[in-house]
């Protein structure tokens, strides 16, 4: 009897062992989690934002090194943005951006290479209007942007580096 029960007992282990495994086959694999996609706010506030202030103070104090780089760089972001949020509502991203900033972009560029502060300040204003404009045509009218008064960025120095 003694080894009747321990057969029981065996089958019966078995049995608990072999169900997660027979249930796990029957279920349906999980669909991986959907890709992320930040809002197109997002974008602006994490990318586009930080980028147009930091060109603002690169420009303001002279630092034509800093702010080549900071104009590429917000390039980049308005083309993410508009990567992932080619159309937002009945808006086209792309096309609004290409046809509001891009003048403006290539003005703070040439200002920039010609190191002008005055043409610098002009051109920014210009571009700064243009995405106030943008903003303006998307029915965002209440986001405004401006020329940056102070750093945001306490922890780093815009100044052009001395030689």
């Amino acid at each position: 009897m003694q080894g009747q029960g321990r057969l029981v007992a065996l089958l019966a282990g078995l049995i608990a062992l072999a169900s997660p495994v027979v249930g796990d086959a029957q279920q349906k694999p999980a669909a991986p989690p959907a890709a992320y996609r930040p809002g197109l706010g997002d974008l602006m506030t994490a990318t586009v934002q930080p980028r147009h202030i930091k060109l603002g103070l690169a420009g303001q104090q002279g630092n034509w090194l800093y702010a080549t780089y900071e104009l590429h760089e917000l390039q980049e972001a308005f083309d993410r943005a508009a990567a992932v949020w080619p159309t937002w509502r009945n808006f086209s991203i792309t096309e609004m951006m290409k046809s509001v900033a891009k003048e403006p972009m290539a003005a703070v560029g040439e200002a920039i290479k010609a190191g002008d502060v005055g043409r610098f300040t002009t051109a920014y204003g210009q571009l700064t209007a243009a995405c106030n404009t943008c903003h303006q045509s998307a029915e965002r009218g209440v986001i405004v942007v401006q020329s940056p008064e102070a750093s945001s960025f306490p922890d780093q120095d815009f100044r052009a580096l001395k030689k």
